[in-house]
């Protein structure tokens, strides 16, 4: 009789030690997620290790931080572009003083990064809120 595991696909491997083991493939995409995702990830450990369960037990976890991360380094570029248009800092301003177009150019990546942090890193993702709630109800 084949168990549910073979059932499904899933195959065996006979250990040294007489025990059968399950092959186990993760179908979890490659991480290629930075900074961003990272600190995601420490975010959800620490401060949200219900969450973090879940995206592990669903194997998503790596999906999720490199969607976050990837957003975050896109939302980081288009702000920081905006900013910089809107505050008049160009390059010509590169040219004429480098040392203030630094700081303008520093101070608006801070603030940037503010925002992301704030709108796509330190959050709780509303999918997986909706997802743990219609668990609970279950």
């Amino acid at each position: 009789m084949k168990s549910t595991f073979e059932k499904m696909g899933g195959t065996y491997t006979l250990g040294a030690d007489g025990i059968y083991y399950p092959n186990l493939v993760s179908t979890d995409e490659e991480p290629h997620y930075g900074k961003y995702g990272m600190m995601r990830k420490t975010y959800l450990k620490e401060h949200r290790p219900a969450m973090y369960s879940l995206y592990m037990l669903e194997d998503r976890l790596t999906e999720h931080l490199n969607t976050v991360d990837d957003e975050a380094q896109e939302r980081m570029d288009i702000l920081v572009c905006q900013m910089m248009e809107r505050q008049g800092i160009t390059e010509e301003l590169k040219a004429r003083d480098q040392m203030e177009w630094a700081m303008a150019v520093n101070n608006i990546r801070n603030a940037a990064e503010e925002i992301v942090l704030k709108e796509l890193v330190y959050i709780e993702s509303v999918e997986s809120s909706f997802g743990s709630f219609l668990l609970f109800i279950r």
